[in-house]
């Protein structure tokens, strides 16, 4: 198995919402704002080599929404999924499988692109599975009114379209899974219900793709908890859950936001 770092660019979103209900003199010590009170947000993907695989987990943005949307958050930097894949000489053609820790437009939004005229979407990975969960994909289609500025139809629905798209099976109330991907999922439910958080045995270690359960090093502290998150209540107790065991375990967490 190799795993290959997946820059797919950087944008910015209001402090004090990614912090809640902490303070801004303590949070920009660790994530400092600009004129905006907007805070640097990285969009870090993974890319898994393994046998005849080539599984990326989550896409960024994408590029496919209007100027208003992206002027609303204020891209920067010069990296790009296609750029970053080429890097390590990949094309998005060469992705076998798309895991998606849950469906909001910066995690999603890169998995769907306008078709050489602009006339349809369509997959952005032609020759991949994409991997959500039944219970999470209905939470998206049908979204409660906290979070549908976040799931966008238009990454969503061409992918049920295409016909490429997997759900993980849930067994259970278990926490944790193990996938078909070869990896298990921790799933948690305070940011947005099912959220899946890869857990990938790698030389003897774990790595954990931590998503938005964990979204930068600013997040440690318990009660650091998103204002996007859905149930913050249930987020402090997953965090402090999951964080016991990544100490007791020694678990390399992968802080996908942090810039």
């Amino acid at each position: 198995m190799t795993l290959y770092p997946i820059a797919s660019g950087n944008f910015k979103l209001d402090g004090g919402a990614m912090f809640g209900v902490v303070p801004k003199a303590i949070w920009q010590r660790t994530n400092p704002a600009d004129a905006a009170n907007k805070i640097d947000i990285g969009m870090r993907c993974l890319l898994i080599e393994e046998a005849d695989r080539l599984i990326l987990i989550d896409t960024g943005l994408g590029n496919k929404q209007d100027d208003l949307f992206f002027r609303h958050l204020s891209p920067w930097g010069d990296f790009t999924l296609d750029a970053s894949l080429a890097k390590h000489g990949f094309h998005r053609n060469d992705i076998t499988d798309v895991f998606l820790t849950h469906l909001h437009f910066d995690h999603v939004g890169g998995a769907i692109q306008w078709n050489k005229d602009k006339t349809f979407l369509e997959p952005a990975f032609k020759n991949a599975t994409f991997w959500s969960n039944a219970d999470h994909w209905q939470w998206a289609v049908a979204p409660n009114a906290r979070e549908r500025a976040s799931f966008l139809t238009e990454n969503i629905q061409p992918i049920q379209e295409s016909g490429q798209l997997k759900f993980v099976g849930l067994n259970g109330t278990s926490k944790l899974q193990t996938s078909a991907l070869g990896f298990g999922i921790f799933f948690a439910d305070g940011h947005t219900d099912k959220q899946m958080i890869p857990m990938i045995n790698y030389k003897g270690k774990t790595i954990v793709f931590m998503a938005d359960l964990l979204p930068t090093i600013g997040h440690i502290p318990l009660p650091y908890v998103m204002g996007y998150d859905t149930r913050p209540l249930l987020t402090l107790s997953e965090k402090e859950l999951f964080l016991k065991e990544a100490a007791a375990q020694e678990y390399i967490l992968f802080l996908q936001h942090d810039a």
